[in-house]
């Protein structure tokens, strides 16, 4: 029996996911999965424990950071603070991944 040959334009080697992922993200207009990841695991410390509890992050999507928040309040306060969350967003997920917020109410 001969072995399996890998698929056309794919070494013999495996390939990290990272990359993978990476390469998915990329296509779909989001930064790299890592940038995300790190960009949702810092959403408490960079809005605040009392701000995390009733806004989350959604996606990524050609800079635009889509917000959701339990409340109409939630989302008027969090557009007063644009500015300075894009400044925060920007020392965790790189200058420019992040330009803008789409804030809207939903379920949390």
């Amino acid at each position: 029996m001969s072995p399996i040959s890998p698929l056309p334009g794919l070494g013999p080697e495996p390939r990290p996911v990272g990359e993978s992922l990476d390469r998915l993200t990329a296509s779909l207009g989001a930064p790299p999965a890592t940038v995300l990841a790190e960009l949702f695991a810092s959403w408490p410390s960079l809005v605040g424990k009392a701000v995390a509890a009733h806004a989350r992050p959604r996606s990524l999507h050609h800079g635009t950071l889509v917000v959701v928040v339990d409340d109409p309040a939630w989302a008027t306060q969090l557009r007063w603070l644009e500015a300075d969350l894009l400044n925060r967003l920007a020392e965790v997920a790189g200058e420019g991944e992040v330009t803008r917020l789409h804030i809207r109410t939903g379920p949390g």
